[in-house]
C-alpha cells in the first residue's frame, strides 16, 4: 500500500519540511566513464537555482515507475514542482498507480533531451493543507487550466527527492544533488 500522509497531520513535518530553506545539497560532479563530457572542476556545475526553475516552469513531465514484475513503466504526466517536491494527480488505478502502490520509488524527468532534469524519489499520497492546496491550485491554474486537483480534500501524489541530476546541451554543466533526509 502507499504511503499516506496528511499535512494537516503526521505529514506536517514534509510541508514543514519543504517550506524551508532549499534542502538540496551543493552540486557535486556526477561520476561517469571519461567518454562523457562532464565538467571535471565544480565550478562549472549547473546551479541548483537554475534547475529548480526549469522544474517549475515545465508544463509535462516524464514519471518512471517499476511494474510488479520488474519491468520499468514510464508515462508522461501534468504536476507542479513545489518546494523542491513534485506533486502530481492520477487515477488510483491507473498502472503507474498501482506501481507506486508495491514500490514507491520513482522518478520524474523533463521532456527535453537537451535540458535534462532528472530526479530520483519516494512517492507517498498525501492530503495537504489548505496553504499548499492554494498553491498547487494556482500552479496548476497558471500551466493547464484545466482538471485542478483537490489535494486538500481528495489529495494527490508527492514525489520526495532524494536526488536529482541535471544538464545543458553538450553535458559540460552536468551536476548531481542528494537531499536532506535522503
Amino acid at each position: 500500500m502507499l504511503a499516506r500522509m496528511d499535512t494537516n497531520g503526521i505529514g506536517k513535518e514534509l510541508h514543514e519540511m519543504t517550506t524551508r530553506q532549499s534542502m538540496a545539497s551543493q552540486a557535486h560532479i556526477i561520476d561517469a566513464p571519461s567518454v562523457y563530457p562532464y565538467p571535471k572542476l565544480n565550478e562549472k556545475l549547473l546551479p541548483w537555482r537554475q534547475v529548480d526553475t526549469m522544474l517549475g516552469d515545465a508544463r509535462n513531465y516524464w514519471l518512471a515507475t517499476s511494474r510488479p514484475d520488474g519491468r520499468p513503466h514510464v508515462t508522461p504526466l501534468w504536476g507542479a514542482w513545489i518546494d523542491e517536491a513534485f506533486y502530481f494527480q492520477g487515477a488510483p488505478d491507473s498502472r503507474w498507480a498501482q506501481n507506486l502502490a508495491l514500490h514507491p520509488a520513482a522518478t520524474v524527468h523533463l521532456e527535453s533531451g537537451d535540458d535534462v532534469v532528472i530526479v530520483d524519489g519516494i512517492v507517498a499520497f498525501v492530503i495537504t493543507d489548505q496553504s499548499l492546496a492554494a498553491r498547487l491550485i494556482e500552479a496548476w491554474r497558471l500551466k493547464y487550466g484545466a482538471m485542478e486537483p483537490a489535494p486538500a480534500t481528495d489529495g494527490l501524489f508527492v514525489l520526495q527527492p532524494r536526488s536529482a541530476r541535471a544538464w545543458g546541451p553538450g553535458m559540460q554543466s552536468a551536476a548531481r544533488w542528494t537531499f536532506a533526509g535522503s
